[in-house]
């Protein structure tokens, strides 16, 4: 009895509860419609937002280029200016100094330099750097004279008078070669001679003067009917008589310069003295020579204090 009061009970309430269970589907179908809109509005909303960012930064790198632009204009724009105002400056000064000369253009200069580089060739004293005992230099020694050859080059072309360079025993091939290119800019354009051919065998053996320090006879005058040779040479280890011995060799005179007999010891805390100059400080001396005619001049140009010399009026 009981049993089926419970079962009528069950029965009773299942109409019931199968409302309920419709009216919760119904509810749920809908909330889940509801939840697919609302996810549809997130992404959307997303979106939206992923596009504002990348307009937001396509705008902030447009501002960028366009600020660097009007950084960049700004500063052409000044530099026009300035060029302008030393145009109408050059130009007072020649209306108020009409006797003084006026500045040239680094085209004009460039051409002069060439034009007197080009004439040293046919009627100037020559100057030969030999290259041929370079085989057991080190790198380091290597980019040392290439050093030298490029301010030697660069105060031959400052000078009044310049030399004609001839560079020998010299290959294309050789790591100084590629020294040079790498450390001197426009280097392949010098204006000078360039030979594979040892310096002995390019130039007359009687109009060779061999300039090395530890030569016997001191060098008197610069004569433009001969040539003057300097070793190419950077040894740190100081191998003596190294470029005397080979002109020994094919009979070619020696000579040293003149700093025994213009110049003194001076006292450092090194107690350092030495003759040994690079080849673009003895074509210091060499080139200001032949323009004053005046060794104690040259010499103070091309001795460093740091040789430990000095001129002998400056002790006495």
């Amino acid at each position: 009895m009981s049993w089926m009061l419970e079962g009528s009970a069950q029965k009773a309430e299942s109409p019931a509860l199968q409302g309920q269970e419709g009216i919760l589907e119904d509810t749920g179908g809908d909330g889940i419609s509801e939840s697919f809109q609302l996810l549809q509005i997130d992404l959307e909303g997303e979106c939206h937002e992923g596009e504002t960012l990348s307009t937001d930064s396509a705008t902030w790198c447009s501002k960028n280029v366009q600020r660097k632009q009007r950084h960049w204009e700004k500063i052409v724009a000044a530099k026009k200016s300035k060029r302008k105002q030393e145009r109408e400056r050059r130009k007072a000064n020649r209306a108020e100094n009409p006797g003084i000369c006026p500045q040239h253009s680094k085209r004009f200069l460039k051409a002069l330099t060439k034009e007197k580089l080009l004439e040293a060739k046919h009627s100037g004293p020559r100057l030969c750097i030999d290259l041929s005992m370079t085989h057991h230099m080190s790198k380091k020694e290597l980019s040392r004279l290439a050093g030298q050859i490029r301010r030697l080059y660069g105060s031959n072309r400052k000078a009044d008078r310049p030399f004609w360079i001839c560079l020998t025993g010299f290959t294309t091939d050789s790591p100084l070669y590629e020294e040079c290119l790498r450390m001197n800019d426009g280097f392949s354009s010098y204006l000078l001679d360039v030979t594979e051919e040892d310096c002995f065998d390019v130039f007359p053996l009687e109009t060779l003067v061999y300039l090395t320090p530890d030569s016997e006879h001191t060098l008197e005058d610069v004569d433009p009917n001969q040539v003057y040779i300097l070793g190419g040479l950077v040894d740190e280890s100081i191998q003596k008589k190294v470029t005397f011995q080979k002109a020994q060799e094919y009979s070619v005179k020696t000579a040293r310069l003149p700093i025994q007999e213009y110049m003194v010891r001076h006292p450092n805390g090194k107690n350092y003295h030495s003759e040994i100059l690079a080849i673009n400080q003895v074509f210091d001396i060499l080139s200001a020579y032949f323009e004053t005619h005046n060794w104690p001049e040259a010499l103070k140009r091309g001795v460093s204090l740091g040789k430990g010399y000095v001129l002998r009026n400056s002790v006495e």
